[in-house]
């Protein structure tokens, strides 16, 4: 329906008949989209996220950004809160990490990140407490460009305490979600949220990771994506590096600089 009329205002001037036999929908389906209640509360919605800047993208829409659309399971649709001409950018990088950061993974992060910001990199994360939002906050500090990905909609930001941080992508930078602005934070929506942001970049950055953490799920997304894993080395005594030497050992390339990174995506430099 999207790819023949973007508005989907044809949809709505076929006849039952024509709508079950054109897109092989059921009588119940065309009896949904018949239902004027049903019109009345899409169109409001529509009115609702232009009235609070909200854009909505869908998968067939030009502005969708092509790397996440080279994915297994893209998602088909995203609302978009800022600039949102950063998601057609080739310059893109991913960094995750721990949630309890170290002093170590604080200053390896703004060592390898920094000459990458300078050199015009958007960075991409989460939001989540540690490593994730220093990445956000670093790159802001630098006037460089960042991507926010939610696991939940607009008007759940989660974590709470970083609500302000969301305020300021959302108007300088970009905050992006698969779910409706409505939909609260749910345990497993951060998992999805994850493929986004390794899908988004041509490679994902891992600075301090566990042995189970949830980063690690975003590597192993990268990889199956079929884009570069760099991950941050350190002590064999601290159990927050224990994840990342792990993933070197799966293949992903140790990253002790920014030139690392920018050595495997080299094609991008300029």
């Amino acid at each position: 329906m999207i790819r023949e009329d973007s508005t989907l205002e044809k949809v709505f001037q076929l006849s039952n008949h024509q709508l079950k036999t054109q897109y092989l929908l059921s009588q119940s389906t065309v009896v949904q989209i018949r239902d004027k209640k049903k019109q009345e509360a899409f169109l409001n919605k529509s009115q609702k996220y232009k009235n609070e800047n909200i854009e909505v993208i869908t998968i067939f829409d030009a502005g969708y950004p092509s790397l996440l659309k080279e994915i297994f399971d893209p998602p088909l649709v995203l609302y978009v809160k800022g600039d949102s001409s950063l998601l057609q950018g080739e310059k893109i990088l991913s960094v995750v990490g721990t949630r309890d950061v170290s002093i170590n993974g604080r200053r390896s992060l703004e060592k390898i990140i920094t000459p990458m910001i300078e050199q015009g990199w958007t960075i991409v994360s989460g939001l989540a407490y540690g490593i994730d939002i220093l990445a956000h906050r670093i790159t802001m500090t630098s006037n460089g460009q960042t991507i926010a990905v939610l696991g939940s909609g607009f008007n759940h930001i989660y974590p709470r305490e970083h609500a302000e941080d969301a305020q300021r992508i959302a108007s300088e930078h970009l905050l992006i979600s698969e779910f409706p602005p409505d939909r609260k934070p749910a345990k497993w929506q951060f998992p999805m949220r994850n493929r986004i942001i390794s899908g988004l970049s041509r490679g994902t950055l891992i600075v301090e990771a566990r042995e189970k953490s949830g980063s690690l799920i975003t590597g192993d997304q990268a990889l199956q994506q079929g884009r570069e894993v760099f991950a941050v080395p350190g002590s064999i005594l601290e159990p927050r590096t224990m994840g990342t030497h792990h993933l070197i050992q799966q293949g992903a390339k140790l990253a002790a600089s920014a030139e690392d990174i920018l050595e495997e995506l080299s094609d991008f430099k300029s």
